[in-house]
This record gives structure tokens, sequence and C-alpha cells, in this order.
């Protein structure tokens, strides 16, 4: 009887042991296209000289992000990120200090990219940004359907790609991509105006994708409002900007979407709901060129270094130990059954699933 009640105590205590462990929300956020360069040593100082790329003000991009010391310098464009992870956070991809990250998908731009990040696996058909819905299972849709998410995943994404990625028309949870807005009765005077906002701004990429403050704020004020469990956040503009060959620009994207992080962790921090139980996880959908400098507008399969990428997470559930050096190599596919496991379930698809990032959570 006593070897009963010992391995009932047992049983008790690891459940309740993983339970502290488990978050309870979950928020992933990408920004297309940054590089691992940028984000562990900060600006470029080759691409700030080169006439070609700086928007004819190196003077503005040295003002606002130099400094000799490389740490110093990534602090200048990602401040909060950094902060993070210093305290409380992990971040893999400095390959320079041993870590690296890196695309498992043969093509390393954004479809396959995006879906290799959600379904776990690589879809070599999907070889295209123009390819058609994805038909595969992907994590956002295995969440909401399990115990308490159904109706508690939402994603918004700049780029009109996203309603064929999230599968838009199966899925059963707002896919808000682009200029689409949402519907419904119960939209509040700010969601309102961010809708006539939204469809009279300026469109520097046509109807394919919106300025990244659009999606920002429908996120931020779809979480304020409905109080997803899960929720995706697709930022654009560090692709775009890079693509057009503005460095600077590309630069002070990357500075915003920090700003942002930092607002969505504090309203995050000082909600009941929220506090203490969310875990985050930002990343990109494939890395540009570097050894060719001129390359960093682009990537692709025949860009040296695109498939290189780096992941940050925080919050609940998640390991702290900052700046990870000498790891072992991570696949972005890897990330679906991590994305999963923080919130304590096994992500299970029709296809093959990438283990878990081990060491990546508690």
């Amino acid at each position: 009887m006593r070897l009963f009640y010992l391995i009932q105590a047992m049983v008790v205590g690891c459940s309740f042991a993983s339970a502290q462990r488990t978050a309870e929300n979950l928020i992933i956020i990408t920004t297309d296209g940054l590089r691992w360069q940028e984000v562990f040593g900060g600006m470029d100082t080759a691409l700030a000289r080169d006439p070609a790329f700086n928007e004819e003000d190196s003077a503005y991009i040295f003002a606002h992000y130099w400094h000799a010391d490389a740490k110093e310098r990534r602090k200048k464009l990602m401040p909060f990120l950094w902060s993070l992870m210093e305290k409380e956070g992990r971040l893999y991809g400095n390959r320079l200090a041993g870590s690296k990250a890196n695309n498992a998908n043969p093509y390393w731009f954004s479809y396959p990219g995006y879906s290799e990040l959600l379904t776990g696996f690589v879809d070599t058909a999907i070889n295209s940004n123009g390819y058609p819905e994805n038909p595969n299972l992907h994590v956002l849709e295995f969440l909401h359907h399990q115990p308490g998410f159904k109706g508690k995943v939402a994603a918004f994404g700049a780029w009109n790609a996203f309603d064929r990625i999230l599968a838009q028309s199966r899925v059963g949870f707002p896919v808000i991509s682009a200029f689409d807005t949402l519907t419904g009765k119960s939209l509040t005077p700010n969601q309102l105006l961010l809708h006539r906002m939204l469809r009279d701004s300026y469109r520097p990429w046509g109807d394919a994708e919106c300025l990244d403050v659009f999606t920002h704020y429908a996120a931020l004020q779809y979480l304020q409002q409905k109080r997803p469990r899960v929720l995706y956040i697709g930022y654009g503009e560090t692709d775009e900007w890079a693509h057009a060959g503005k460095y600077r620009s590309y630069l002070d994207a990357a500075k915003q979407v920090d700003k942002w992080l930092q607002e969505l962790w504090t309203f995050i921090q000082n909600d009941p709901q929220y506090k203490n139980k969310t875990a985050i996880f930002l990343t990109t959908d494939h890395g540009r060129g570097d050894i060719i400098k001129r390359q960093w507008t682009d990537h692709g399969s025949g860009v040296q270094d695109a498939s290189e990428i780096w992941v940050a997470g925080w919050g609940k559930g998640v390991a702290a130990g900052g700046e990870q050096r000498n790891s072992q190599p991570l696949l972005l596919q890897q990330m679906a059954a991590t994305f999963a496991k923080v919130l304590g379930y096994q992500f299970k698809a029709p296809h093959l699933v990438a283990p878990l990032v081990e060491g990546f959570l508690k």
C-alpha cells in the first residue's frame, strides 16, 4: 500500500511539475528575411557606406546604429530583444558563436519557409510563392482543434500569401492578411479607424502587402479585445526594403519590430490572463546573401547564405540561457513541434513532423 501511495505521489508531482512548465498562451512572430548578421552583429558597415544601398544617408545610419563593439551595435538595433535575452530568453543562430540555424527546405524563400516553420516538415511541392492553398496540417490548425483552443486562435500577416500558407478557407479561425479586415458587429472604434486608414494607406507593394504598422495594430487590438490563446503575427518590411536595396529602411524596419515586441510584452505582462502564462517565439522565414555583399538584397537557392536563419524565444516554458554558443544545429522545421510542446501538446499530423528543439523548453 505504501508503494501505491508513493507511486501516486510521484505521478501527481510529475504532473504538477509539467503543468508548472507549460504555457497557457502562445505568440509566434516572424519578421520576413531579417538576417542573422544584423540580429547578432548590428549594422553592417560595408552596406552602410555603400551609396548603392544607404539611401544617400550614411550619416543617419551611423548616428543611429553604429558602435565599435558588435554587442553594443546589436543593442542599438534591437535593444528590447537583447535586454530580454540577457535576462530570460534563448536565442539561436549566431554562426560566429558556433550556433547554426537553417532552413531544411531547399528553396530559401518565403512560402516554403513559412510552411516549413508551421507544418514541421518540408513539402518539396511547395516551390513558389504563388503556390495554391497549403494542403498540409500546420500547428496553428492543430492547436485550434485541441480542447480550450477552438475560437482562440488567430493570425495576422502583412503579406496576402498568408491566406494560402495558412489555408484560410479550411482552418476555421481568422487569417487577416495584407488588406483584409475583420468583420462583425463587435468591432471597436479603434478597429474601425484602422480599417479606414488601411484602405486609404500608401501601397508601395500594391495589393500584395500592407505596411507593417497596420498588421501590428490590428493584431494588438485583437489580442486586447478577443483574448486569443494562440496568435501569429507576420511582419514583412524587413524583406521588402532589403529587396529594394534600401539598407537604412531595412534597419529602421528591424528597429520598429523591436519596439513592437516591447509593446506586446508590456501588455502581456500587465494582463492577468497572459502574465507569466505566455510563451513568445520570434524568427524569420529565410536568410539573405552576405559573402557577396551585393547579394544581401536577395535570397533563394542560388544565394549561398540564404538558408541561414535565427530563432528566439522567451516567456513561460522557455528555458533561459541567452545567446546559444556551440549548440546543436537547429532546423526551422523543428519549431512546429516546439510550439505545440510549450503548450503541453505533441504535434501530430498526417505527414512527418520534425522533432522539437532539445533544450529550448524547460
